[in-house]
């Protein structure tokens, strides 16, 4: 398959200090990859470049064979909306919305009419577990429930790129492991392709292809 995603050159420095050096790096559509390295080893700034919402100091990325430098700030803001979706370590849920309204909100920010939106939302949450908590507000579910939830957000206008940093870095081994198993499952079966950024090796094992990230550079492994 044709990448869909693409770096060339890629570094990103804060002063002095150089969080990415030199990256080539190539995605294709579908593909699920994941990112490993030590705590400040430049993963998330890596992913940050990746997703556009940190401007790389050299190099491009090229989403769909168009550059991101290319792009005015409206464009790439329309990117990052309506074709990538992020999953957090923490979730980050707005608490002053319902299950169902959370994960309906990049619907709505793309201008589909509430009913139609929560409607999608709400198939979401009923593959992933969640369909008797559309209504609660997320202060009343738990770390595994919304966790679930933020990965129904990520997928729910089904888009080409999902970033997840540390996806389940917040989670216990049993709901870590059951929350991986249903946003790998549901991205694959709807041909979204996945960047994940992880210090655990298991959750590595369940990738495609692995990286490895050390001193901002990339490194590809090879495969078992």
């Amino acid at each position: 398959m044709d990448a869909i995603l693409r770096a060339t050159g890629l570094e990103l420095s804060y002063g002095s200090q150089r969080a990415v050096s030199g990256v080539d790096f190539t995605l294709r559509a579908g593909e699920v990859c994941a990112i490993t390295g030590s705590s400040g080893s430049g993963k998330s700034s890596l992913l940050h470049c990746l997703a556009g919402v940190v401007a790389p100091t050299r190099g491009d990325v090229y989403f769909g064979g168009v550059g991101f430098r290319s792009l005015g700030d409206d464009e790439l803001s329309a990117v990052r909306r309506e074709r990538f979706g992020f999953v957090f370590q923490y979730g980050e849920l707005l608490p002053e919305l319902t299950v169902e309204e959370n994960a309906a909100l990049p619907l709505r920010l793309a201008g589909r009419r509430k009913a139609a939106a929560h409607d999608v939302a709400g198939e979401v949450l009923g593959r992933l577990g969640l369909a008797e908590l559309r209504q609660r507000r997320t202060s009343q579910i738990s770390g595994g429930q919304s966790q679930r939830v933020a990965v129904a957000r990520a997928l729910v206008h089904r888009p080409a790129v999902v970033f997840a940093d540390e996806p389940t870095g917040a989670l216990d081994s049993a709901n870590a492991d059951a929350v991986l198993e249903e946003f790998l499952n549901l991205a694959r079966s709807q041909g979204t392709a996945v960047i994940m950024v992880t210090h655990d090796a298991a959750v590595a094992a369940r990738a495609d292809t692995r990286y490895t990230m050390t001193d901002g550079a990339l490194t590809r492994q090879a495969a078992a």
